[in-house]
């Protein structure tokens, strides 16, 4: 069997985390089976649907790197097509005209409500001659759905699923006005995709018996579902904004890389064993459904940060550097010479062993970039006392006429130091703080060298004052 996957979100906002989660197990489930990763487009809901929202989801995507295989299908251009499968079971017989109007829909419901009944369509039109059809009533079409038996559910992750046919009603395929709804549209469309698998969220579980009642109706073969959990917070609740529920992009503006993301969200549902670091080839070699677990899984910020960290240290520093410098600009606001693109680039090895995120990094390389006088913070500023400042004058003086080199520059800095009878971090802290406005940094020799005489000599002078 030709293995197909797809993704199908619905463009009435940004690419959520979920729906990435979902993006990556479809991906990489193809990928495993050498199969294909097709992106479709569910835009039927006009009104809600924005060529906004399709931007973000397709630059969230390609920014994950889950690359799909042949043109993106949009759902709404194949509308004709939707009508045309559903006129087909109307002249079958396996689907027929509801007239009923909107009032009478609502009246129905009430009074299954106040008899404490299951609120379903009652299938009053199931059998009714169409002759009865009141006058200037655009009628929806029905399917003919079984009323005895059971729909079957074989799903790889949740097992299997049985759901009582006369728990389910004759759903409307098209509406009124001629125009599909969600579920005929989806099964239309997975048909003529080819897709053999549906990867989704444990939340359209209820969606597959009356989509396979469907398809059954419609002779064609029914694909292999698997519905993964949900993700949760880290409290258990139903997953928010304010435990993470944020779009893809704004996990790429809070500095998150996007294979640590790409391996944090595989985490997140299926496992093997206890790896936690999987890189893009051993996800593709090793994933399949069988690591899919039922049950919600948790989001989790720190391990998150700490896997971003790891991809982090692991990164080139000219890849680091293309990445950090626009963040470090728009923080400044301004552009960077090239210059200080060389101060940043000898420091990355330095910087980016301590960051988690490319904001910290930005954080902390910042001062590379700062114009003098440096503003301190308040650990800084409380080194610079007067006993500080004027150590810090004469290591001016020494470092004026020294080799500008870090071994040299080290050697000169412990003789001074000696020479004051004061311990190293006496000396070394202040100085740290004079050059760079804070109290942590890469190694002060580094610094010294990136900042270069000139520049380190002037901020030695200003920390001085």
């Amino acid at each position: 069997m030709a293995i197909v996957t797809r993704f199908a979100p619905s463009p009435t906002g940004y690419l959520h985390i979920g729906g990435a989660r979902t993006a990556l197990f479809n991906y990489l489930f193809s990928k495993h089976h050498g199969g294909k990763f097709r992106l479709r487009i569910e835009d039927t809901d006009r009104q809600r649907s924005t060529e906004d929202a399709i931007g973000k989801i397709i630059d969230g995507l390609k920014w994950l790197g889950l690359d799909w295989d042949d043109e993106v299908v949009y759902q709404f251009s194949r509308a004709a097509r939707h009508a045309e499968v559903a006129h087909g079971l109307l002249a079958q017989g396996k689907a027929y005209r509801c007239y009923c109007t909107p009032e009478e829909l609502e009246a129905m419901r009430a009074a299954q409500k106040a008899a404490g009944k299951p609120v379903r369509y009652d299938g009053r039109w199931r059998d009714r001659d169409p002759k009865e059809a009141p006058q200037g009533i655009n009628p929806t079409i029905r399917l003919r759905a079984p009323q005895i038996g059971e729909t079957v559910i074989r799903d790889r992750v949740q097992g299997d699923v049985v759901i009582a046919n006369e728990q389910l009603d004759d759903m409307v395929l098209l509406r009124g006005d001629g125009t599909p709804t969600y579920m005929l549209s989806v099964v239309v469309d997975d048909q003529d995709m080819g897709v053999s698998h549906v990867i989704r969220g444990v939340d359209h579980l209820n969606n597959a018996a009356r989509q396979m009642q469907l398809i059954m109706a419609l002779g064609w073969p029914v694909p292999v579902y698997a519905h993964i959990p949900l993700i949760h917070g880290p409290d258990g609740a139903k997953l928010s904004k304010r435990h993470g529920a944020l779009g893809v992009d704004a996990y790429r503006d809070m500095g998150y890389l996007p294979e640590a993301l790409r391996n944090y969200l595989l985490r997140l549902g299926w496992g093997h064993g206890d790896a936690e670091i999987i890189s893009d080839t051993q996800a593709i070699e090793w994933f399949d459904l069988d690591g899919c677990g039922q049950s919600a899984a948790r989001f989790d910020f720190t391990k998150l940060e700490s896997l971003n960290g790891h991809y982090l240290r692991q990164a080139s520093a000219e890849r680091v550097l293309e990445l950090v410098m626009p963040l470090i600009e728009a923080k400044l606001g301004r552009a960077s010479s090239d210059v200080e693109r060389g101060r940043l680039r000898s420091l990355i090895p330095g910087l980016k062993e301590r960051a988690k995120t490319l904001l910290e990094l930005v954080d902390s390389s910042k001062f590379l970039l700062s114009y003098r006088p440096l503003s301190y913070d308040d650990k800084a500023a409380k080194l610079l006392d007067p006993a500080a400042k004027a150590a810090l004058a004469r290591l001016g003086e020494v470092l004026r006429t020294c080799d500008w080199q870090a071994s040299a520059l080290e050697a000169a800095v412990n003789a001074f130091a000696t020479s004051e009878n004061l311990k190293l971090g006496k000396v070394a802290q202040p100085l740290r703080a004079a050059l760079t406005g804070t109290t942590i940094s890469p190694g002060i020799y580094d610094v010294l060298m990136a900042l270069g005489r000139e520049e380190s000599l002037a901020r030695i002078a200003d920390g001085a004052r």
